[in-house]
């Protein structure tokens, strides 16, 4: 056979593997943004494009793992059952919908359960407070501990968390940890992770990685959530990973990361222990006993004037569109301020299209994200947007305070979402996150108070500077912007 007819040859294998990569990315039915985005990754780059495609373009949790979602989903119903009928009980305010009628209609739907009572709200906002009260709830813990976090740095005062709770399980307290296997990847495959289990710590890899499960898993999944669950009574969530900010990611070049986190209690916090026990359930397959078994009110939590809240498990696993269209909701049906904290901020077109529409039509809409990033794509990306979103009059502030790493969406300051997902479709339709829906003036009033320290350490992006950045800049940001559904 002659060169010609393995040029020929070739020709064609390589058009049907084109033909055939487009045909299941057009078939996937995903955003026009992110499918365009793949075919001309695959078209421009045909090697790289299909491995690149193979490892992080399909959802792949693994077929273990939607199995075990298919078992698991019966208990489920049972649980949710069980807990409607113990909330019903309860007192809840009735006011909870009135304000943002559509974001509370659609929690209730997409989750399943109503909207649950919680009492002692408390925000923490400096690192030092946010360990020590952690600490606490630790030390303080008789019965069980649920922990589940993307990044634990057993370094400075990360080592005292662990430690912690290696007390907490020498005196008998159910402990149970889940880690990401990537962000958490050294402490769980040195020296803590094997302490834990000779403790009799239960130590889940969540979403563990390797070159055999690349065949059959996305790898770029991660597990985002940060929830501490003491005694099912208290529980912890927001930005904060288990880390030392003075020793965490020293080398970055951008300053101290800035969190913020929730301290609640009620019944809230089983909801939030009952997801920590499902994601391990999810990796391990052991039985799911958090799910069959009954939950009673505390006395305690029977008092008037608890703060109604939602949480929003997200994910892969389950609804993936119903924290979008929680957001989307959000910033339509804000009607005076809309005060929004990332680090990440890579929208789709849909959030951009919803910023842009508030700010015209009257809302006072300002995004604060930090100054510099950890990330340079994601730096570059995001500011591709910063035009058209200041032409249609959002404020851009820029924190000047290191990393600033909270996740808020603070609507007309009476509701809050408020947990680990960032402005970015990672978060937003990968990655295992979790939220809080808070319908509270009085804590959305500490919660402005926040925010607007943040803005006091920030320098506004003016339109008119703006507009006159070099062109070099212009030309990486937009470029950026092509592959930013991909980030």
């Amino acid at each position: 056979m002659d060169s010609s007819w393995y040029s020929i040859l070739f020709g064609g294998v390589y058009l049907a593997l084109i033909m055939a990569f487009a045909l299941n990315i057009i078939m996937h039915r995903r955003s026009v943004g992110v499918s365009l985005a793949w075919l001309v990754l695959v078209f421009a780059l045909p090697v790289a494009g299909f491995v690149c495609y193979l490892l992080f373009g399909p959802r792949r949790l693994g077929t273990k793992r939607i199995k075990r979602l298919e078992k698991l989903h019966p208990d489920y119903e049972q649980w949710s059952d069980h807990l409607t009928a113990v909330i019903s009980g309860t007192s809840v305010r009735q006011d909870a919908a009135q304000q943002h009628s559509g974001i509370y209609t659609l929690s209730e739907q997409a989750l399943g359960i109503p909207v649950m009572p919680s009492s002692n709200l408390q925000l923490f906002h400096e690192t030092d407070a946010i360990i020590d009260g952690i600490l606490q709830d630790i030390e303080r813990a008789k019965k069980s501990i649920a922990l589940e976090f993307y990044i634990w740095d057993a370094t400075g005062r990360g080592r005292e968390l662990a430690e912690a709770l290696v007390r907490a399980a020498r005196r008998g307290v159910d402990c149970v940890v889940v880690l990401d296997g990537v962000g958490s990847r050294r402490f769980l495959r040195h020296y803590w992770g094997r302490r834990f289990r000779l403790e009799g710590i239960s130590v889940t890899e969540s979403l563990p990685v390797g070159l055999l499960r690349m065949l059959v898993e996305r790898i770029d999944i991660r597990n985002h959530r940060k929830i501490l669950a003491v005694d099912d009574d208290i529980a912890w969530t927001g930005s904060f990973n288990l880390v030392d900010p003075k020793y965490f990611k020293t080398d970055a070049n951008v300053g101290r990361w800035v969190d913020a986190m929730v301290r609640m209690e009620g019944v809230a916090a089983h909801v939030m222990s009952t997801v920590v026990h499902w994601d391990r359930t999810l990796e391990t397959g052991e039985p799911f006993s958090v799910l069959q078994s009954t939950y009673e009110m505390p006395r305690n939590q029977l008092s008037d004037n608890r703060a109604p809240v939602h949480i929003m498990p997200s994910g892969p696993d389950g609804k993936r569109e119903s924290i979008h269209q929680v957001l989307l909701t959000a910033i339509y049906e804000s009607k005076e301020e809309l005060l929004i904290s990332t680090p990440y901020f890579v929208p789709d077109e849909a959030l951009l299209t919803a910023l842009r529409s508030a700010a015209m039509r009257g809302v006072d809409v300002q995004l604060l994200v930090p100054e510099k990033n950890d990330s340079r794509m994601v730096h570059y990306a995001s500011r591709s947007y910063y035009e058209e979103l200041l032409n249609a009059g959002v404020s851009i502030q820029q924190f000047k305070g290191g990393l600033l790493h909270t996740k808020c969406v603070l609507v007309d300051r009476s509701t809050i979402l408020f947990g680990t997902v960032n402005l970015d479709m990672r978060s937003v339709w990968l990655n295992f996150e979790v939220t809080l829906i808070i319908y509270d003036r009085a804590f959305s009033q500490t919660m402005a108070l926040l925010l607007e320290s943040y803005i006091a350490l920030s320098e506004p992006v003016e339109p008119s500077s703006w507009v006159n950045r070099p062109f070099r800049r212009k030309l990486l940001e937009n470029t950026m912007q092509l592959i930013s559904p991909l980030l």
